[in-house]
């Protein structure tokens, strides 16, 4: 059968517009706002580049991904939350689009009152601040302290940071108990010295945060053990993912993952001695999260 002739080829804009993508968690709403990716050659940060290599071409992937960087909007009816931040100015045009995508989500920096930082790396805690000046003007920035103690004078965190830092805007997360209501932070350290995870949990439905606990996953779910350059500590870094990965698969709690593909939002199941990310069927609908 002949096929009918091709319509003339438009020219496409070269951008995409995931943007933001909402869903319902118990009494909770929980928007993934996109703040773009960071494209890197994955098999140099990679502790073992030969198996990412092979695990990245059975994915039909090259060796380069734009690894998504996703911020998380927790509006529990009573406080507007934050999980991280984005990049901000720090990584280039590719990324630093969380203002623009929040806008799009309906949401105002001014209505943001608390930020959790799972940690202060740039990817996470950049979109702070944008030349000295505070983005989020009302917002308690909740962080580890070993965190700060880490970090705070190095040059990017001493910029994004560092003015709610000065401004006494900074809360230590507690040593147990909850943040916020229906929210508790987890120590998940390993990748940094203070890295956090932040479970939520409304009505019975959780939604657990886990920040910098996996970077490629196409690689680590397969090899847990693969660690990536970033890492502050990796033997403790490796162990904390194996461990956590155990946990969240017999819970089948739903995991919030900022380098995932955008939204990142999807359930853990193991396979034997690796894991499979479930990610959540899209719905253009505002629709509760599955269980």
């Amino acid at each position: 059968m002949a096929l009918a002739a091709q319509a003339p080829t438009l020219a496409l804009a070269a951008d995409q517009a995931p943007g933001f993508y909402r869903a319902l968690l118990g009494d909770f709403e929980v928007t993934a706002i996109s703040d773009g990716v960071a494209p890197r050659d994955v098999t140099t940060i990679l502790s073992d580049a030969a198996t990412a290599r092979a695990e990245l071409r059975a994915s039909h992937l090259h060796d380069t991904l734009a690894l998504s960087i996703n911020v998380y909007l927790v509006d529990t009816g009573k406080h507007r939350v934050l999980i991280d931040t984005g990049a901000g100015e720090l990584f280039g045009a590719t990324s630093g689009h969380l203002l623009a995508n929040l806008a799009a989500a309906g949401f105002k920096p001014e209505q943001i009152e608390a930020i959790l930082l799972t940690h202060i790396h740039g990817d996470h805690s950049g979109g702070l601040s944008n030349g000295g000046k505070m983005l989020f003007p009302n917002a308690q920035v909740y962080v580890d302290r070993r965190e700060v103690a880490r970090w705070i004078n190095e040059p990017a965190p001493k910029a994004t940071v560092g003015p709610y830092y000065d401004a006494g805007r900074i809360k230590y997360l507690p040593a147990s108990g909850e943040v916020l209501p229906g929210i508790t932070a987890r120590a998940v350290p390993g990748h940094t010295p203070g890295h956090s995870a932040y479970l939520v949990e409304s009505k019975g439905h959780r939604m657990l945060f886990w920040g910098d606990t996996v970077h490629v996953a196409e690689v680590q779910l397969a090899h847990p053990g693969i660690t990536i350059s970033y890492d502050d500590s990796q033997p403790q870094a490796a162990a904390a993912r194996r461990k956590l990965f155990d946990e969240v698969a017999a819970s089948g709690v739903v995991v919030a993952s900022p380098h995932f593909s955008f939204p990142g939002v999807g359930h853990l199941r193991k396979d034997g001695d690796s894991f499979r990310w479930i990610p959540v069927a899209y719905n253009n609908q505002v629709a509760e999260l599955a269980p």
